[in-house]
């Protein structure tokens, strides 16, 4: 996927008003990526179809479960900043590293992001209920599963972008989790995975 097949499919789906706003994040994110590492250096010639497709697919995804969504290891805002930019309903950043909540906080009132929250913590100690959650690059589906289980309830659905591990990490999650697992291929890279749980508990 191009940069502009990307951002055609953004406005295919969204609108010009959605390209607007997420070409302002694309510009927030280059200008603090040369204060801290927000995202590879490698990837930034690539934000469009690397970052920004890669999150807002999980929005039709997430179809059918209004309500607040909790984006785990959220760093530059991939994909909580973007899903908060495209859906009305609450979002929940959830990050531990000040900087990067420095930035996340910043960035969403820059953009009039409302519906955005950032808590500065790791999931295990966030204190909310979240209908739909989501973790791009941070832990196996296992350790997200279990250290994001007590905002979660038995019909959050759970969207996990994954690379080529993603059955082999499904695997391992049904020998300690009881759920519906189901893998989707990403639009952005035939490479890629997401990996989308619901009703899951403790076997």
């Amino acid at each position: 996927m191009t940069e502009d097949d990307a951002k055609q499919w953004i406005a295919d789906r969204f609108g010009p008003a959605a390209v607007d706003t997420l070409t302002r994040l694309d510009a927030l994110v280059r200008e603090e990526a040369t204060q801290q590492n927000l995202v590879s250096a490698a990837t930034l010639d690539q934000m469009w179809a690397r970052h920004i497709v890669d999150s807002a697919q999980l929005v039709p995804l997430s179809k059918g479960t209004p309500g607040t969504w909790a984006d785990i290891g959220s760093g530059a805002g991939f994909p909580g900043l973007v899903v908060a930019a495209l859906r009305d309903d609450p979002m929940i950043l959830i990050e531990p590293r000040k900087r990067r909540v420095d930035f996340l906080r910043h960035a969403a009132e820059t953009l009039g992001l409302t519906n955005v929250v950032v808590e500065t913590a790791k999931s295990q100690n966030v204190s909310a209920k979240a209908t739909v959650i989501s973790a791009r690059a941070v832990a196996s589906v296992t350790a997200l599963l279990d250290a994001a289980r007590d905002i979660a309830t038995p019909a959050t659905k759970w969207l996990l972008p994954k690379g080529l591990a993603a059955r082999e990490e499904v695997a391992q999650a049904q020998r300690s989790w009881h759920g519906t697992f189901h893998v989707e291929h990403s639009v952005t890279d035939p490479n890629s995975l997401i990996v989308i749980v619901q009703g899951v508990s403790r076997r």
